[in-house]
């Protein structure tokens, strides 16, 4: 079993070889994909997950704002982020984050949307999951301050370096690697790889986009986290078998409780 740790499952287009949602996640399921983290960019996409994986008990979902934006909308309330992360198909908070490579002009929007985002999380007792790039150093400083160590999260899509990625590790975090380091001008990502332990480790896709080799060019699809992670037991010299089964302990360890997915009900009830 694997698992797509961080995909935009509603941001998803349907063409003539998908005619539904249902057969894209037939798809990757047939892959051995067992689960997945829908991830919402603003409340009305988390809301649409959320509905979501009321029909599906191998869709998760982590609710937020996503740090950038094409218009700038209000803070988001803590409240309303608190209601829609309480809905039981909800185990984490985010994406959230800093994003100073398309978007430094709204550094202080995000910088607070980072803050409530992460108070919402602690309060919540759920791991956050974090957008970060071209911002290593404001981000690590917000997580120290505001962070729940006990509880962790994950840099999602991490391009970052290993000094980061160590930084990060050691606040209880998670290191999510997409289809970019299958990307022939990504080695120096692919050295941050070799030094993540595998036990701190998730593979993604970040669907629809950065679709990975040999899939450039094309819309990412939450199946193809099974080049990623063959990506992942390529780079460090073990099996794929390997790969799937530590990336999934670690998903459930994060987002779970460490609860196995056999466990849970299905589908999830709303509220």
């Amino acid at each position: 079993m694997l698992v797509d740790s961080h995909c935009h499952l509603d941001h998803l287009n349907l063409d003539d070889n998908h005619s539904s949602l249902s057969s894209i996640l037939d798809d990757a399921r047939q892959r051995g994909v067992g689960a997945f983290l829908g991830v919402g960019v603003d409340l009305d996409s988390s809301a649409r997950l959320i509905e979501l994986a009321e029909s599906n008990r191998d869709v998760l979902v982590s609710v937020g704002v996503h740090p950038l934006q094409e218009t700038l909308p209000a803070l988001p309330e803590p409240d309303d982020l608190i209601q829609i992360a309480s809905h039981p198909a909800v185990v984490a908070v985010g994406e959230t984050g800093l994003d100073n490579y398309y978007s430094p002009d709204s550094a202080a929007w995000q910088e607070e949307s980072f803050i409530r985002h992460l108070k919402v999380a602690d309060k919540l007792n759920k791991p956050v999951v974090v957008h970060t790039r071209q911002a290593q150093q404001q981000t690590l400083a917000i997580l120290r301050a505001h962070v729940n160590q006990d509880v962790g999260g994950v840099l999602h899509c991490f391009t970052e370096t290993w000094a980061m990625a160590e930084a990060a590790i050691a606040m209880n975090f998670y290191i999510s690697f997409s289809g970019i380091i299958t990307f022939r001008n990504a080695a120096a990502l692919r050295e941050v790889v070799k030094k993540v332990p595998l036990d701190k480790l998730l593979v993604e896709t970040d669907a629809p986009w950065l679709a990975p080799v040999p899939y450039r060019g094309k819309q990412n699809l939450p199946g193809h986290v099974v080049e990623v992670a063959q990506m992942v037991a390529d780079i460090k010299g073990i099996s794929y078998q390997q790969v799937a089964e530590t990336t999934t302990a670690n998903f459930a360890a994060l987002f779970l409780g460490g609860q196995s997915f056999s466990a849970r009900s299905s589908p999830v009830v709303p509220l």
